[in-house]
């Protein structure tokens, strides 16, 4: 199936001309004059688990997310958003809504968003989705242990490294479930021309809040300094929230090292030995 096939069939509208966006991601003008995004995947999973995430996110006083128009299969359909530019004005009312959207809250540490699967993607990389009752054994398990056995079995770190990482002390305020975007670095808030700061490619899931603020941080925000004075305002973090900035990224950091390696190990044991 053609991207624009995918698009008439999953939104019942003739499309006239699809547009490559990079990778397997494509904008499709359909019959009705409406404009989508058509993503494919190699896995029907990571369709469903990426419809689900935005349907979850979508809550009023969060940061808007596009709608999803329809999926299936490989595909998935959405509404297209015209890219803006960061402002600080922006970037303070994102840091509002993002503190309201984790307010929102999860059924449990490690939930998936409602029908969302088990066996879900962050980029590359698979991900899993399940329910725990603490986040500290939650994190432990399916966030650091889950991509540190698969780095050492893939050569990309060796047994001392992954003890390195293996003894770090997964510790974090106690506060409930939070519902959060799950792989928010800055290329996933898209800047829109509306003036506001949109989520896209979600891998939505419960758990600390802290973790979304600490991705945020890991490749730089615009902004971000009004990002996070803004979120402050909302729903202030505890004490000691930028000392433990480096465990919550041990997460996305050993996923780059399960895909890409190279740079990233480095990262990573940094990461570790900031930690107690």
């Amino acid at each position: 199936m053609t991207p624009g096939e995918a698009a008439a069939e999953l939104t019942g509208v003739p499309a006239l001309e699809v547009r490559p966006l990079g990778g397997a991601v494509f904008e499709v003008d359909l019959a009705d004059g409406d404009l989508v995004v058509v993503k494919r995947h190699d896995d029907p999973n990571a369709v469903l688990a990426e419809a689900k995430s935005l349907e979850w996110l979508a809550e009023p006083e969060g940061p808007p997310v596009p709608g999803v128009r329809g999926h299936g299969g490989h595909w998935l359909v959405m509404d297209q958003v015209e890219r803006g530019r960061a402002t600080p004005g922006a970037a303070e009312e994102f840091g509002r809504r993002l503190a309201a959207l984790h307010a929102t809250g999860a059924p449990a540490f490690g939930a998936p968003p409602p029908d969302g699967p088990e066996h879900a993607s962050i980029g590359l990389a698979p991900m899993r989705n399940r329910p725990h009752d603490t986040w500290a054994d939650w994190f432990k398990a399916d966030r650091i242990d889950f991509y540190l056995r698969r780095a050492v079995n893939q050569g990309e770190l060796t047994t001392d490294q992954a003890k390195l990482v293996d003894a770090v002390r997964v510790e974090a305020p106690d506060e409930p479930p939070a519902r959060l975007h799950g792989d928010l670095w800055n290329g996933n808030v898209h800047w829109a021309a509306d003036g506001r700061a949109w989520l896209i490619d979600p891998a939505a899931h419960g758990g600390h809040r802290e973790s979304d603020l600490a991705m945020l941080d890991l490749f730089g925000c615009p902004h971000l300094d009004r990002v996070l004075a803004a979120y402050q305002e909302v729903a202030p973090l505890a004490d000691g929230w930028r000392d433990r900035v480096p465990l919550h990224q041990l997460f996305p950091l050993l996923v780059h090292v399960v895909v890409f390696g190279g740079s990233y190990v480095q990262r990573t044991l940094t990461a570790a030995r900031a930690l107690p």
